[in-house]
Formats: structure tokens, sequence, C-alpha cells
């Protein structure tokens, strides 16, 4: 296992409260993020250094691209969608008072895997939800506490997912249907070294995860062995995506909420250049 403090460089210095999400747009060429209790959605593009961001209505957790333009949210009360011409609009609204959304992520199929919590992490409240290109929804997982990454392995078989309470990164097996079956542990977080929350998967099938409270990105192989561990300045680490044009930049979310003071860079995005390889991630059907 290799473990280390990496090279690391300051993509964005922000304050965002809980930023979260970060994904790689190959189609704009800018990497998306959000502040989930900021209620914002941010993008970065690397080659001109330009910014730009747009406060939502309501929190927000997470944002991914869509095929056609545009970008779908999962926001508070449900799935909405922005148009290339601004404007917003939903696709399935259904607000549960107390709740709020969490991470997202697209499956190779298109459909959005759309996460919830409880605002106050109460046991089981939350859940992990399938949306079609249509907005028709299918909850897949209904007793989870705070629902958190999602991703797939290169060839589509496996899927992983975070409970993050459960310290457990789990794997799926996923049906020719898209379905997913035989939940099993892929790996344990140990005490005190943090909660498993947002995760990517790379070229090689390799799950990179962040630590909540560990100050690190992990990344574990598809045989569940911990061989890299990338210590950061940042306790509240919270999810991880590789982006760039050779997608071998490894940007990472970080949230202010929590110690005070905060760290200098608590609530930045960072990037780790050189770190792995990346594959491209599909957009939202709808």
């Amino acid at each position: 296992m290799r473990a280390g403090r990496p090279a690391y460089e300051v993509a964005v210095r922000a304050e965002a409260a809980l930023g979260e999400g970060p994904t790689w747009d190959p189609v704009t060429g800018r990497l998306l993020w959000i502040d989930v209790l900021g209620s914002r959605v941010h993008t970065y593009d690397p080659a001109s250094g330009r910014r730009t961001v747009r406060r939502t209505e309501q929190h927000v957790g997470a944002v991914k691209p869509r095929a056609g333009g545009g970008l779908v949210l999962n926001l508070r009360d449900g799935i909405a969608l922005l148009d290339p011409d601004g404007g917003l609009r939903w696709l399935h609204r259904e607000p549960v008072p107390g709740r709020r959304a969490n991470d997202a992520a697209v499956a190779p199929d298109g459909s959005l895997w759309a996460g919830t919590m409880r605002y106050d992490e109460a046991p089981g409240g939350g859940t992990l939800t399938r949306y079609a290109a249509d907005g028709t929804a299918e909850v897949v997982l209904g007793d989870v506490t705070v629902s958190n990454g999602t991703g797939w392995s290169p060839d589509g078989r496996l899927m992983y997912y975070v409970d993050s309470p459960t310290r457990r990164i789990d794997v799926f097996d996923v049906t020719d249907s898209g379905t997913v079956t035989g939940r099993r542990p892929l790996a344990v977080v140990e005490e005190g070294a943090g909660f498993p929350d947002g995760l990517c998967v790379d070229a090689d099938g390799c799950v990179w995860v962040a630590l909540w409270d560990g100050a690190a990105v992990r990344r574990y192989t598809p045989s569940g062995d911990l061989d890299r561990v990338l210590t950061l300045p940042v306790p509240r680490v919270t999810a991880c995506a590789f982006g760039g044009p050779g997608l071998t930049d490894l940007y990472v979310t970080t949230a202010r909420v929590g110690p005070h003071p905060p760290p200098p860079l608590a609530g930045s995005l960072l990037v780790l250049p050189d770190t792995g390889r990346g594959s491209v991630q599909p957009a939202f059907a709808g």
C-alpha cells in the first residue's frame, strides 16, 4: 500500500459549507460541483480558470450533465432539469418533510440513481432511487441512513455503494436489465479513520472513496484491498472524481461545516494532478 501527502493544488478556493459531488463534463470541459447547504451549483473550467455559480431555491444534493444538454439536479423535493436556456423544471417532485437530497450518480444505461437522507440523520430515513429518463421512479434501497457514493465498474457488471454510518463500501452484481442484487461488503473503513462518503471508480476498476473526518482519499482494488491513501489538509473530505483532458486529475470536494475554526482550505475544491486514470461517465438520458 502506498501512503503519504500528495501534491495537491487548490483548483477553487471557496468556503462551501458542504462541498460535494464533483463531476467532469467531457462535452463542456468543465468540472461540476455543489455546495449542498449553500444551495449552489458551481462550474470550473481548468483550461481558462473560468468559474460560474448558480443558486438553487432548495438544498441540492447532486448535479450531473444531461445527454441533450443542460443539467439534472437532485434537489430537496425531487429531481429537476436545468435546460440549456437556463429554465428549471421538475422531472419528478416528491417532497418528504425533514428529508433532503444527497449524492447521486448516472448508471451505464443513462438512469439517475439519487440518494436522500433525513436532516437529523435518523437511521433508515433515507433512500436510493432509480429515475428513468421520463421521470419514472423505482426505490432501489428504502432503508438507508446517509445515502452517499454510488458508482459502476468499467464493464457495468458491478455497482458500488456507500451508506456512510455503516462504514462499508458495498458491492452489488448488476443484472442484464440493470437491476442490482447480491449486496455484500467490498471493504470496511476502520474506527478512527473517518466515514466513507462520495466515491468514483477508475479505468482499472479500483474504487476511490473520500473519508469524512478522515482527511484522506483511499483507493481500494476490485478485490477490496486498500492500496493507496492520499492525505489532505482538510478533515471533512466529501467526494472525488477524475477530470481534465486526459481524466488523470483527481478533483476532491471538501466541507467547512464542523470544526471551529475551520481549516484554511475547508470548503475548497482541490485537485491532485496525474493521480490515476478515470473513464468517461455517462450523462443522464432525460
